[in-house]
């Protein structure tokens, strides 16, 4: 029987000290190791064997960090662990209380096709893996040919939006874990902040004046970030799709800046069947009495469910009876907009499961409420929730 656990950490802006990522940004040494440490500790308290990470400028500080961990960890073990002398040193609970090392994980690092000059920078991602990786990982941002997204107006051409970069890349990696092979996405979709077009001479949009408060123009910036952000998730859906098409076990974890039953969210995850499609008028009836067929309904929803992905969040609340999760706080608003989503491999009614969720973990007690007189101040922590899910795999040879 084979365990692992499988996190995302979005660490906010994770850069070396004095290196400015957006204007007039950037971390003094002091504040640097502050950071650092925090990091740290948070990774020995998860101590997850997959870990995807979001918002990372610079490989070098992520694998400072991890460096870091280790040496915490190893502190923590020589503290909390027996040694060889004594007779209750293989009793189970110990083996929960042990750190395990990254020192031989594997790292892969997706930069940002849009990262600049200091002041300029643009986040990437990166997955830690004590498993290593099977195959090179991939980077999907750039997406060669543009995508055209039409609507239609009625009868009439509605006009489209094109997508021919994403805002951040989406890193897909296939870990080997046990006997099995698992592809992972790790992603972190537009933002909700507001995308403004600035003026020809390049000075700041009219729409970032606050002191010309401009509502229905920051509207109209919402409206374009949350375009975007549904785009992307659309260009994900398609790859998640492809791997589950192919067989293969899929996670997706990461920022998603947006809720479980969000659009974006529902557009990664896929839609859910109905009850019962024999109540429902076929695509091509004619006449009120044409409804799909017993047969039709039930290839429609294994057609549905085969491609179809599982919040962890949403598996745990369910198991757990709790009634909510949130991995963010902001302006009064408490939401989980980090995810992990599983295929139907790892559930457990499922004749061609792998395995199961045993148990979902959130650390979320450093968050402070946007609107909250300290928030401010606390750049150095990270202002998202880390969330991780216990796997446990299917006897294996």
């Amino acid at each position: 029987m084979t365990r692992f656990t499988i996190a995302s950490f979005n660490v906010k802006n994770l850069i070396g000290a004095d290196k400015e990522y957006y204007q007039f940004q950037s971390y003094t040494p002091e504040e640097y190791a502050w950071k650092r440490d925090w990091l740290a500790d948070q990774m020995v308290t998860l101590d997850a064997d997959i870990v995807g990470f979001q918002e990372i400028f610079d490989e070098d500080s992520l694998r400072d960090m991890i460096t870091l961990a280790d040496k915490y960890g190893d502190d923590h073990n020589e503290f909390s662990l027996p040694d060889g002398s004594k007779r209750y040193r293989k009793r189970a609970i110990f083996d929960k209380l042990a750190y395990g090392s990254y020192r031989d994980a594997e790292i892969a690092f997706a930069p940002n096709m849009h990262d600049g000059e200091p002041g300029h920078r643009r986040p990437g991602l990166a997955v830690l893996s004590r498993f290593g990786f099977v195959g090179e990982p991939e980077i999907i941002q750039d997406l060669g040919q543009p995508l055209d997204i039409p609507f239609a107006d009625g009868d009439e051409d509605g006009g489209f939006f094109r997508i021919s970069r994403l805002s951040r890349p989406i890193l897909k990696v296939r870990v080997p874990v046990g006997d099995h092979v698992i592809t992972v996405f790790n992603c972190h979709l537009k933002s909700k902040l507001g995308e403004f077009v600035r003026p020809s001479d390049g000075g700041p949009a009219p729409e970032s004046d606050l002191t010309q408060y401009d509502a229905v123009g920051r509207a109209l910036g919402s409206a374009r970030a949350a375009m975007r952000r549904m785009a992307e998730a659309w260009v994900l859906r398609g790859a998640i799709v492809q791997e589950l098409q192919a067989g293969n076990p899929v996670m997706v974890l990461g920022d998603f800046n947006d809720a479980e039953n969000a659009v974006s969210s529902e557009i990664i995850s896929g839609e859910h069947p109905f009850k019962n499609y024999q109540w429902m008028l076929r695509h091509d009836a004619e006449h009120r009495g044409d409804r799909y067929s017993e047969k039709d309904a039930k290839q429609i929803t294994e057609d549905i469910e085969t491609v179809r992905l599982h919040a962890a969040e949403k598996l745990f609340t369910r198991k757990s009876l709790r009634d909510m999760v949130f991995t963010a706080a902001f302006g009064g608003v408490y939401e989980s907009i980090d995810q992990i989503y599983m295929s139907r491999h790892f559930l457990p009614e499922t004749s061609d499961g792998i395995g199961e969720m045993e148990y979902f973990s959130v650390l979320n007690d450093h968050l402070t409420d946007g609107s909250h007189p300290e928030a401010p101040y606390n750049k150095l922590a990270s202002d998202h929730g880390q969330i991780m899910a216990h796997i446990k795999l299917k006897g294996e040879k």
